[in-house]
């Protein structure tokens, strides 16, 4: 493994550019992608965690190999989200701010065409995109993929999650055959394959880790919660934690408008990334967040791939990701740049095998956890209390009156009632939001008892070889508490589990029901959610509209 950037042979230009951003010492994925890619035209596919270096492990042999003596597109980067597409390209401009002669352009939405086409018009060597954007330029006729040498699909198993699987094949038409392809991803599910196999000519493969390697400065934490009482955990996690500088991540947009009314209804500082955000809103609420203004985000996985975030102490899962690889990455946002990082997932009894099949997935350790409780948290917010008073102090010769009068009345007090008098102030507020609140383990427990007696009854029911129990079965809901229904929609019409709850939770309003197993066949869906729930869910499907396509659902 080489040692520092100069013994890769980049440009003098490009080790300039990069020596004057501080990097002395290449990332294990830079230190294996750099050098191959500087000399072969064979295809990559290079499976890396984001915060690894992935970014200049493509862009340096891309800016190396730029024929300077044309103004054509010759690279071609797509991203999946907006935030990632400009991220790169602002990297992108560092390493080649010693080369004048190159040009890039961001190309994405929520932004006029105009600057964007304006700078195509020019020639730009490198163009980095969103695929929607990126074929809106290509069918207008204002980008030329002609003379394009590289492709990098950056993110590609979440470019194909959100169904741009069309839009990637119809650009990489666009493109001459003879080129290189380069894959590089946080996680590589097996469906990336597939997709691998039709646009790469055997591809060189490399990894920086073996599949699914979770961070190991992360401690991974978990409690189990009663399915109704998923805000009610996680606002006991946020009040735990005073000094939480973190991500909650969830798995719909709604699910992140619901935290963030309930959350900035109490007074903290937290804000939202979603889809639904423009890319002006977006950026306001990052500098914010980078200011210390925010200390919470509440973000869907597709709106925080990208986010330039290093110093987070803590991940919150409110909802575990259907792809189960997609935890390691979540997981990954804290616990960096040797730091120590916390990753606390809520989970219900249903799911709560789930995390066992992380540990066998990743290797890791889980810790179940109880739910804190209004004790934990009265004695978190007195340390962090007390820590505060103990760096506490006021300029010299400032305020003494003041003091004096403070000192005489504390002096009169005895020390316990002192002592209640100031924990009343620290926690008054919480006390007051806590009191009507229910044990919140002892409802969990509730749920796991009776998931263990009826698994007891059904099994004592198959001894005494009952008839009519598998008839009667098809009617009740799995583990007691879900029930399945079906609808006419699969993966042939570009349908995924998060655009599944979103098409069911835009229909419902207030509280959204809560989804167990979702299975997606070709042209149907079947999946788990609260029994209780089940006439809203079907009332807010029937007639509603996907992909041009009239929806229909039943129960099953």
């Amino acid at each position: 493994m080489s040692s520092t950037f100069t013994d890769f042979g980049l440009l003098p230009p490009i080790l300039e550019a990069i020596a004057a951003m501080g990097y002395e010492e290449p990332t294990p994925i830079q230190a294996e992608a750099i050098p191959f890619l500087l000399n072969t035209q064979q295809d990559l596919i290079a499976l890396a965690q984001t915060g690894t270096g992935k970014t200049a492990a493509f862009s340096l042999p891309c800016l190396h190999k730029i024929d300077p003596e044309s103004s054509d597109t010759q690279v071609l980067i797509l991203s999946p989200t907006r935030e990632l597409a400009l991220q790169t390209a602002k990297e992108i401009k560092k390493f080649a701010k010693k080369m004048p002669y190159l040009k890039s352009v961001a190309l994405y939405g929520g932004a006029d065409y105009g600057s964007q086409s304006r700078a195509l018009s020019k020639g730009c060597q490198v163009v980095v995109g969103t695929p929607g954007r990126t074929l809106d330029f290509i069918r207008q006729n204002r980008l030329d993929l002609s003379a394009v040498r590289m492709v990098v699909l950056d993110e590609a198993d979440e470019m194909l999650k959100m169904g741009f699987k069309e839009d990637l094949e119809s650009i990489l038409d666009e493109t001459p055959k003879e080129k290189q392809v380069l894959l590089f991803s946080a996680t590589m599910p097996k469906g990336i394959e597939k997709i691998a196999k039709r646009t790469m000519m055997e591809p060189h493969r490399i990894a920086v880790a073996s599949r699914n390697q979770a961070n190991r400065n992360v401690t991974h934490q978990y409690c189990v919660i009663h399915p109704a009482d998923r805000f009610a955990a996680l606002r006991r996690w946020v009040d735990v934690l005073p000094n939480l500088e973190g991500i909650i991540f969830c798995r719909t947009r709604a699910e992140t408008m619901e935290i963030y009314a309930g959350l900035s209804k109490e007074g903290y500082a937290v804000d939202i990334l979603n889809g639904d955000l423009k890319q002006e809103a977006r950026d306001r609420v990052m500098r914010r967040f980078h200011r210390k203004e925010l200390k919470i985000l509440v973000a869907t996985d597709v709106a925080a791939r990208g986010l330039d975030v290093d110093d987070l102490s803590h991940v919150i899962n409110y909802t575990l990701p259907d792809d189960l690889e997609v935890y390691i990455h979540r997981s990954g946002r804290t616990g960096r740049a040797g730091k120590e990082g916390i990753s606390v997932t809520l989970v219900t009894p249903r799911e709560e095998f789930r995390m066992r099949q992380i540990e066998k997935m990743s290797g890791i350790e889980t810790y179940k956890k109880p739910i804190p409780t209004t004790e934990d948290v009265i004695a978190s917010q007195m340390r962090n209390a007390i820590a505060s008073l103990e760096e506490a102090s006021l300029p010299e010769g400032k305020f003494e009156s003041q003091v004096a009068e403070l000192s005489t009345v504390l002096q009169a007090m005895e020390p316990t009632e002192l002592a209640t008098k100031v924990l009343s102030l620290i926690s008054g507020s919480l006390l007051s939001q806590y009191q009507q609140e229910v044990d919140l383990n002892a409802r969990a427990e509730d749920v796991i008892s009776r998931k263990k007696r009826k698994k007891k009854d059904r099994h004592r029911d198959r001894n005494k070889g009952e008839k009519g129990d598998k008839k009667r079965k098809k009617f009740q809901p799995k583990s007691g508490n879900y029930a399945t229904c079906q609808v006419n929609i699969g993966r042939k019409h570009k349908l995924n589990p998060n655009r599944l709850m979103g098409l069911v939770n835009e229909g419902i309003k207030g509280k959204k029901p809560d989804f167990g197993e979702i299975r997606i066949e070709a042209t149907s869906t079947t999946f788990d959610v609260e029994a209780k729930s089940v006439p809203a869910v079907i009332a807010s499907l029937m007639g509603a509209s996907f992909e041009g396509r009239s929806v229909k659902a039943r129960t099953v």
